[in-house]
């Protein structure tokens, strides 16, 4: 099993950056492959971002690409989410998650395609 903690989540104007880190622990981080989810206030949990174990391959969706980019760095067995010109419709909780299989080299999009889970941080956008 592996434990994760979000960080990084503020309150940020329509516009602004922010960076959001998710720090593992308890198992090889360099054998799996993680996403970023978001949930925003009386709507499902939505994929954001994922990228492989080896950090080579990444996908994201549509509503965030082009301003979002994940990087996993094994070395520090760290994840990141660096989020540019965000939007009043970023706000959210975002939650990072480790892929089921080891050495996986595809995006897996859906929930179920992960087993670990962060708690969760806040992001909020105003206009």
């Amino acid at each position: 099993q592996v434990q994760l903690v979000e960080s990084g989540g503020g309150l940020v104007q329509a516009g602004d950056s922010l960076r959001l880190s998710c720090a593992a622990s308890g198992r090889a981080f360099s054998t799996f492959g993680m996403g970023w989810f978001r949930q925003a206030p009386g709507k499902a949990r939505e994929f954001v971002a994922a990228i492989t174990w080896s950090g080579k391959n990444s996908n994201y969706a549509d509503s965030v690409k082009g301003r979002f980019a994940i990087s996993k760095d094994n070395a520090k067995n760290t994840l990141y989410l660096q989020m540019n010109s965000l939007k009043p419709e970023d706000t959210a909780v975002y939650y990072c998650a480790t892929m089921r299989r080891v050495f996986d080299s595809i995006i897996r999009v859906g929930e179920n395609e992960y087993d670990s889970w962060g708690q969760g941080t806040q992001v909020t956008v105003s206009s």
